[in-house]
């Protein structure tokens, strides 16, 4: 797949399944997550694999935990069990702010990194989705996570083979937000 076609093509998938990266497949894609802009090589980020039966185990068990510690009701909970089991890789990516630069600077760093992970799964063949939302402001998976009390938690990207094949590219009219000067 050339750059660009991968760049202009790369849509989310919430149908996962196996096979999923194996450990080179995953070497590649966090090598890839390494070479983003981060401020003078401070790293700003780290990765957690879950990748195991027991590792998968153990993440939905979590999300079970936070619906019921959070009193969130039965609609989380059916979300955290589909959450759970989206697919067989997930790679939770963190942020670690350093002092010396802005936070959200930071953040974004982490959110390219992300990004690259995301890229780096479709060029090896992979689909992926990045999820947030409640999940990421979870304080029991902060706590699984081992975040410190800055680290935030940017995006759980779920990685698998897409079935069926995702849609087709956006081919976004890109008119209504752009400026040229």
């Amino acid at each position: 797949m050339d750059i660009l076609d991968l760049l202009t093509t790369r849509r989310s998938s919430k149908n996962l399944t196996a096979p999923a990266p194996d450990e080179l497949q995953i070497e590649t894609m966090l090598q890839a997550a390494t070479q983003v802009p981060d401020h003078g090589d401070l790293k700003p980020w780290r990765f957690v694999v879950i990748q195991s039966e027991s590792g998968n185990q153990r993440f939905r068990q979590i999300l079970r935990d936070t619906v019921t510690t959070l009193n969130m009701g039965e609609e989380a909970m059916k979300k955290a069990e589909r959450t759970g089991n989206l697919a067989p890789l997930t790679i939770a990516v963190i942020a670690t702010p350093k002092t010396g630069k802005p936070e959200w600077e930071q953040h974004l760093s982490a959110g390219c990194a992300a990004y690259a992970i995301q890229l780096a799964a479709k060029a090896q063949g992979f689909d992926s989705a990045w999820l947030s939302g409640l999940w990421v402001n979870s304080p029991i998976l902060k706590q699984e996570f081992e975040c410190q009390e800055k680290d935030k938690i940017i995006a759980l990207l779920m990685i698998g083979t897409a079935s069926p094949n995702p849609d087709a590219p956006k081919n976004t009219d890109i008119t209504p937000f752009t400026t040229y000067w």
